[in-house]
């Protein structure tokens, strides 16, 4: 989106304020940046990509709350001295917070609230029912939301507006990468890849005896393999790696699912079933791209095949969406640099 914003705002830069490593944004970003290593969230502690470690999160978001106001001084702070145009949160409420502070247009660009997210936890204790009043309060204070499509309501804000879903998926280099691999055309590439939280374990032995297919995956194989090969080995992204592979298997993703449907790229996908987007985003990809379910027990034993050949066996949906997400995103952020 900020992409686009820049072919309509001569001259834009933006000020990046995450914990995300700038490797993520070298190959995403064409306009100026930079980048302060700065805590806006607490999003949801993981164990592993597809457990939510419950009372780990509560924890983190009491501790984040206990020094909330001295962040917020020095986020008000922060915004003062860079004096922007806007502030953008995707989707962290603490941006938001400091920005009406500051006296800055704040806008909310996601399909989701943390609010919202945090809701379909456990939420028994009454401390977290304290803590969610005072997040919801937060995303109150935005001047506008640009709800992303497939997303959730992103209730308490006032001024919501809808927008498509958000892709720029990378060139295909699937001839390039088969060369790398050494592998034959006739055998599949399963990309297995779940949002760059790592899996600490994969059926090796399975999907090293799992005839007809070849695996690509984020981690490094335990021994050599014929059939199973490291991304890190390879001279790919994983933005390149996605648009270059047959299949891919994953969780339920806002940016893999949709740049899946995007490419028209095959999913296998596996339910955490506690995370609230998740459900927008697999009849979204049951819409308008080809997905089959498959279950935690059949994941982790490695009985991947009949998931694989149902997939081979489905009827890719008719028309892909327009992803008109980032260009009607830079059309309603027009007004804040007039």
């Amino acid at each position: 989106m900020l992409n686009q914003l820049g072919r309509h705002v001569p001259g834009l830069t933006a000020i990046l304020r995450t914990t995300v490593s700038a490797a993520f944004f070298h190959e995403r970003l064409a306009i100026p940046w930079s980048l302060q290593s700065v805590q806006q969230d607490v999003g949801c502690v993981q164990r592993g990509p597809l457990d939510i470690d419950v009372p780990a999160t509560w924890e983190g978001y009491r501790q984040f709350h206990a020094t909330w106001e001295q962040r917020l001084a020095a986020e008000t702070t922060a915004i003062h001295a860079a004096a922007p145009g806007i502030i953008l949160a995707d989707p962290p409420y603490l941006a938001i917070s400091a920005g009406r502070q500051a006296g800055t247009p704040t806008v909310l660009l996601s399909n989701l609230t943390w609010s919202e997210i945090l809701m379909s936890l456990d939420k028994s204790a009454s401390e977290h029912e304290s803590l969610l009043e005072g997040i919801r309060r937060s995303y109150g204070e935005a001047d506008m939301a640009l709800r992303i499509a497939p997303g959730l309501p992103l209730s308490g804000i006032p001024k919501v507006l809808d927008i498509g879903a958000i892709a720029e998926p990378a060139p295909s280099q699937r001839d390039q990468l088969r060369a790398c691999l050494g592998i034959p055309a006739s055998e599949p590439v399963v990309l297995v890849g779940f949002g760059g939280i790592p899996l600490e374990t994969l059926p090796w032995h399975e999907m090293d005896h799992m005839r007809g297919y070849q695996f690509l995956v984020d981690g490094v194989p335990p021994r050599p393999s014929s059939r199973v090969h490291s991304l890190s080995a390879l001279p790919f992204s994983f933005k390149t790696a996605l648009a270059s592979a047959d299949l891919v298997m994953t969780k339920p993703g806002y940016g893999t699912i949709v740049e899946a449907v995007a490419l028209g790229l095959p999913v296998v996908y596996v339910r955490r079933y506690n995370f609230a987007d998740e459900a927008p985003l697999v009849e979204f990809l049951h819409r308008y791209g080809t997905g089959q379910e498959l279950s935690r027990d059949d994941f982790f034993s490695g009985n991947w095949r009949p998931a694989l050949e149902a997939l081979a066996n489905t009827t890719p949906a008719v028309g892909r969406p327009p992803m008109t997400g980032a260009a009607e995103a830079a059309q309603s952020l027009l007004q804040y640099f007039h």
